[in-house]
């Protein structure tokens, strides 16, 4: 014969523990659908990661070469270009590195102030690249400085401005994979890519028409041009597609974004200041040559 009060007692356990178990299956539920929206992989944070962090370690190696080079030279806007590769370096690593801050609870705010500043300092860079290579000289003083980090400044503080509206005052996901159908994401990257498409396009335009002359004379100069028009045309292609609801537009868009942040500053880095340095050992190698053959080092005949 069965106890009542046993039989009592296991009723109460269970209706006191069934709801405890239910909201701990409905949180490992909910992790799991957060981690399958595709906020982050291990091989897009490999991708993302590794570049950035060589490159952070490359220039950690190289620092005291190139600040000695860079007091030598006194060239204010390799300089300044040098600093904020700098700072746009360890943004992106860090912003590589907290790839999880997307789909994570109460991260929003600080994944998207990181993902603003980051953007801010990539975007300095390429802007400022952009209207030095728009300038009648290209003179390394203070007024060629000012000049071009006047017109980048103001394009980036407006671009950033009206992001920062979007973001916190319309709640528009600009940096989170996560809501991949939100057509207010899609609008505001498509007009941002199509003005720097725009610009790429007048450049290129420039450089085939009578004013080519306005140009820097260097092919490394004109091939970065070619290649950031080419990203940016198929970053407008993508967000098109993405903004309909193609899939395809979202593969794409997410591809060009991880090249972007692992790429980008290498590449200009490659393009305008390794180019910088290595001539500056071209010149002290010239320098040293001439002095030594003034001291007549090389007036001795070799029988």
């Amino acid at each position: 014969m069965s106890n009542p009060n046993i039989t009592l007692s296991i009723a109460s356990v269970r209706n006191i523990t069934d709801p405890p178990v239910r909201s701990k299956i409905g949180r490992i539920s909910d992790l799991y659908s957060d981690g399958s929206e595709g906020c982050s992989s291990l091989w897009r944070d490999a991708a993302l990661v590794v570049p950035s962090a060589l490159l952070v370690l490359y220039l950690g190696f190289q620092t005291r070469r190139h600040l000695k080079k860079l007091s030598n030279r006194k060239s204010y806007v390799m300089i300044a270009y040098y600093a904020l590769l700098w700072f746009s370096a360890l943004l992106n690593l860090a912003w590589s590195l907290l790839q999880g801050w997307q789909c994570a609870p109460g991260k929003a705010i600080s994944w998207n102030l990181l993902s603003l500043f980051t953007e801010c300092g990539m975007l300095s860079l390429e802007i400022s690249i952009v209207a030095f290579l728009l300038q009648d000289n290209y003179a390394s003083g203070l007024e060629a400085l000012a000049h071009t980090f006047l017109v980048s400044g103001s394009f980036v503080a407006v671009d950033i401005l009206v992001q920062t509206i979007f973001i916190f005052g319309f709640g528009v996901p600009l940096f989170s994979s996560a809501d991949a159908s939100h057509w207010g994401k899609w609008s505001v990257l498509f007009v941002h890519t199509l003005v720097l498409t725009a610009v790429y396009c007048y450049i290129l335009f420039v450089h085939y028409s009578k004013w080519r002359d306005k140009l820097p004379p260097r092919p490394s100069f004109y091939n970065y041009v070619v290649v950031m028009f080419i990203i940016n045309a198929m970053g407008l292609f993508a967000s098109g597609l993405a903004g309909i609801g193609i899939g395809l537009g979202l593969w794409l868009y997410n591809v060009i974004i991880i090249c972007h942040h692992s790429l980008y500053l290498p590449f200009l880095y490659v393009t305008f200041l390794a180019g910088f340095f290595q001539e500056e050992d071209w010149l002290l190698d010239n320098a040293y040559y001439s002095e030594m053959k003034d001291a007549g080092f090389f007036d001795t005949e070799w029988d």
